[in-house]
């Protein structure tokens, strides 16, 4: 087992990683008071019985598997579970699941009482190596991702890579182009890896540490987003517009951020970042409406009026922090999607 403590002064907490710690999370995390169990449709059940098993008193609340669950409406209903089990400041809140049941529990503590402690047990590769992390907890409003949110850290985190093996090999593709994203930006060993090897249980951990130290690294630095916290958005300014344009086409959030770094990197680094997503299973480009896409810049929060804060690669393990117009954001991409 490895234990990563993230250093935030009195917001600071442990992140430990190990197979086998989802049967020991009552070691890690004080679950004697009352228990909220969050969860989604798509987790097994045995996850979220494992952790009630473990608390004084515990109520799962299972939410349907998918972005749509990221809603105000969901929200809602969680909340309203909270104030029927008689939950007080005392009490606390338990994600198991992905990046979306993450996000909800963690605005749902943040937001019940004025905040309430929340744990994290990231359940998918996606959740593991990055949004488990890092305190950006959020909904979506109006096809618009996370536009309603705040920064609320988690007391502890929890990483067991054995749950990673009920996922299907498009779940577990989806999940590592974050890591292949911030490979990118802050570690060129790491990325070599992705290139020499296949990602597989063997070095699995590996990639789900390495990529942990990068993103505390980050977050310690800027922890609300001033600066530097940027770089962990590289290939998301048109990722998430690729994410919005095809909500209804079924493609996942790692899927269209990897498209999304496919046009914010030098010829150099694409050369060698496209064999390595294809490797992974992943799309290399753009197919949808462009114009439908790039309607949702403006939307972007990286957006300032009509420009934006965009993340570049150059090299492998550099960045470059550029600002420039959405106008030419935009034709920068269209260029770029046509190769």
């Amino acid at each position: 087992m490895k234990t990563i403590h993230l250093n935030l002064g009195e917001r600071g907490y442990d992140i430990n990683v190990g197979r086998g710690l989802l049967a020991e999370a009552g070691k890690y995390f004080d679950l004697s008071r009352k228990v909220l169990i969050l969860t989604d449709s798509g987790v097994p059940r045995e996850y979220a019985e494992t952790v009630a098993s473990l608390c004084a008193v515990a109520r799962i609340v299972t939410v349907p598997e998918g972005e749509g669950s990221k809603s105000i409406s969901t929200f809602e209903r969680v909340l309203s579970e909270m104030v029927e089990m008689g939950m007080t400041r005392t009490d606390c809140a338990v994600a198991v699941g992905g990046g979306v049941v993450g996000d909800l529990c963690g605005f749902v503590a943040a937001s019940y009482m004025r905040g309430i402690d929340f744990y994290n047990i990231p359940t998918t590769v996606l959740s593991q190596v990055d949004s488990s992390i890092g305190g950006k907890v959020a909904v979506n409003l109006g096809g618009v991702k996370n536009i309603v949110g705040a920064f609320y850290q988690p007391k502890g985190v929890l990483i067991d890579p054995d749950v990673l093996k009920t996922l299907p090999k498009r779940q577990i593709s989806n999940g590592l182009c974050e890591a292949v994203k911030m490979a990118l930006t802050s570690d060129s060993e790491l990325f070599s890896l992705f290139e020499r090897e296949e990602i597989g249980e063997d070095n699995i951990e590996r990639v789900i540490i390495s990529s942990l130290m990068i993103k505390k690294q980050v977050v310690e630095q800027d922890e609300r987003e001033s600066g530097l916290r940027k770089i962990l958005n590289f290939g998301h300014t048109f990722g998430h517009a690729v994410e919005a344009a095809l909500e209804l086409s079924g493609y996942y959030h790692g899927e269209c951020v990897a498209i999304g770094m496919t046009v914010v990197c030098s010829e150099s680094v694409r050369a060698r970042l496209i064999p390595v997503l294809g490797r992974l299973g992943l799309p290399t480009a753009f197919e949808g409406d462009i114009d439908l896409a790039l309607g949702f810049i403006s939307h972007d929060k990286k957006c300032d009026g009509k420009s934006l804060s965009c993340v570049f690669v150059d090299e492998v393990g550099s960045f470059r922090i550029e600002k420039m117009s959405t106008d030419a954001f935009c034709a920068l991409v269209r260029e770029r999607v046509k190769k």
